[in-house]
């Protein structure tokens, strides 16, 4: 019986950070799995599609990717994904895992949680991430639409209760964004702000939205309010007990 695992992110164009995020976790479920076929799968069709049409990379879809695996004779398949919350590219996971298994009856498809799920990931993220100096942190988180948006409210009020106030976290497209944020770090009273994105990768979203020069951007919006920003590129998949929070959920899958 042979068996495979997926590794499926949104995906990024953007090979510097892949390198370092993306790329090291596969590497570390290859390690971990040795047994098993790993491969990549982004769940973006726009990302896809932009690597294949400005730089000659082509990467699985999902659908391709079970396919793949399939017709190497794999009928136990496991996708792990690296998205953050269990939002609108999760459920693109769950649907495409169920529609294969429909159509393809003698393979079995098992998925994995994004990082935050469960309280055990909550308290986990907040143990990570926890600042080593009173210096206020921004996170510039995503967000979304979709009902799963609430994780990031959620993680906030983790760091209250283990009683670190220091930590913000915002979002470019969800319910808290960063004029909620601000109004924050003023009653904190602390003028000195470390920002970092809160995503796996540090693409465009970090280096345009976050760090850049642009008057739009969380960094000059942060210092014409007065503050004095220092910009922490580090995405969540470069830090070391993320990527292995991401190891051990495929491990529990896989062992149940």
């Amino acid at each position: 019986m042979k068996k495979g695992i997926i590794v499926a992110s949104f995906g990024t164009t953007h090979q510097d950070t892949r390198e370092r995020t993306i790329d090291v976790i596969e590497n570390e479920i290859r390690k971990e799995f040795p047994d098993f076929s790993v491969i990549r799968a982004f769940t973006s069709g726009v990302v896809i599609r932009r690597l294949r049409d400005n730089h000659g990379i082509d990467v699985f879809g999902l659908e391709e990717a079970m396919g793949q695996l399939a017709s190497q004779g794999v009928t136990d398949i496991y996708i792990q994904p690296l998205h953050i919350i269990a939002g609108i590219e999760f459920e693109k996971v769950l649907r495409a895992a169920r529609d294969f298994m429909k159509n393809t009856g003698n393979v079995i498809v098992r998925v994995g949680t994004p990082l935050m799920c469960e309280d055990r990931d909550f308290r986990n993220v907040v143990k990570i991430l926890t600042p080593k100096d009173d210096a206020s942190v921004v996170f510039m988180g995503h967000g979304s639409r979709h009902k799963a948006d609430t994780s990031y409210e959620r993680l906030a009020e983790y760091f209250g209760r283990a009683g670190i106030r220091n930590v913000h976290i915002g979002t470019l497209e969800g319910k808290t964004g960063l004029e909620d944020v601000i109004g924050k770090l003023k009653e904190g009273g602390n003028s000195q702000v470390s920002l970092k994105p809160f995503m796996l990768v540090a693409g465009d979203h970090a280096k345009n939205d976050m760090a850049s020069e642009d008057e739009d951007s969380w960094s000059s919006i942060l210092e014409r309010e007065g503050f004095n920003v220092r910009i922490d590129m580090t995405p969540l998949g470069e830090i070391q007990e993320i990527q292995r929070m991401f190891v051990t959920k495929m491990k529990e899958v896989i062992m149940s």
